[in-house]
């Protein structure tokens, strides 16, 4: 479960994934006779993780462009750092926490989900998990073009240009129009349809990051940043738990790890100049760490795994 949700968790938003993840977490809970919390806490623990740390999200993406840090070093120390923490918060935690949390036997979307498993006509495995990946992929070869081909060479400013985050995304929505759209049957105006319906979501992803970076703008210009620089410079705390606790402090506010994530690295960014030697990729991965902690009643997430 954990890693059906680090999987899910690369092209989806937390609540996406969650909306469409849960009824997995019911039928395999029902099915094994575990208890739910044992199911559903690992797949929640890869939610996570591939929200908060990893590129192509939002905020993580954000994130990388305010630190100017490399698309795929982010990606490989996201995955060093998040799988480690999705075990033990995930499949570890949940065996700890589940023999003292007894739910209710009845449960009326488990029941709505019951009987209606159909797998006809679904894509194949393989074929699913390379449409997933594949934006990754290509920005994980455009990182590495430096290191393949020369830096003048026309081969490099290919591999740069398919490695773009735009580009990648671009390519991967295409593609599954084909493999998941087309080849499944759907209508080109059906297609259409299910793209009209993600506009919505995404205008409100937007305005988050749009009002974290502006935030972020608003706090730097009153000369918040100028004093955090000069409480950095005496009390010579490192920029990498600096920006994990701004992120945390905003996640707290705001019960959003998007605006925590992208308010956070516009203030600690300008800092990145008055402190050599710090990794920018590191710094993308403790913003992120600090956004994902302690969701509480203010994060719309919150409810949705409470209910």
């Amino acid at each position: 479960m954990a890693l059906v949700g680090l999987i899910i968790g690369l092209p989806a938003f937390f609540e996406v994934g969650f909306v469409l993840l849960i009824p997995i977490a019911f039928t395999v809970a029902r099915r094994t006779g575990t208890s739910l919390v044992l199911v559903g806490l690992p797949m929640l623990a890869g939610l996570s993780v591939l929200h908060g740390l990893v590129p192509p999200h939002p905020a993580a993406s954000m994130a990388v462009a305010i630190f100017k840090a490399d698309v795929g070093r982010t990606i490989f120390a996201a995955l060093l750092i998040g799988l480690p923490t999705a075990a033990i918060a995930g499949p570890l935690y949940a065996k700890l926490i589940s023999r003292n949390i007894h739910l209710s036997a009845g449960n009326s979307i488990a029941t709505q989900v019951a009987g209606h498993e159909d797998l006809r006509n679904q894509p194949g495995f393989r074929l699913s998990l390379f449409t997933i990946l594949i934006p990754v992929l290509l920005m994980l070869i455009g990182s590495c073009a430096n290191a393949l081909f020369p830096s003048d060479s026309a081969m490099n400013a290919i591999l740069h240009f398919i490695g773009n985050d735009d580009f990648a995304l671009l390519l991967g929505v295409l593609l599954s129009f084909v493999t998941l759209g087309r080849m499944r049957g759907f209508t080109r105006a059906t297609i259409l349809r299910f793209s009209n319906e993600c506009l919505a979501p995404t205008a409100a992803i937007t305005l988050l990051v749009g009002a974290g970076g502006g935030f972020g703008r608003i706090l730097g210009d009153s000369g918040v940043s100028h004093a955090i620089v000069a409480i950095v410079t005496r009390s010579h705390i490192s920029l990498l738990i600096l920006a994990w606790l701004l992120a945390a402090a905003m996640r707290l506010a705001t019960g959003s790890s998007t605006v925590a994530m992208t308010t956070a690295a516009a203030i600690v960014a300008p800092l990145v100049t008055h402190t050599p030697g710090v990794h920018p990729e590191l710094l993308v991965i403790a913003t992120g760490t600090g956004s994902l902690i302690f969701s509480h009643v203010n994060d719309g997430g919150f409810w949705l795994v409470k209910e």
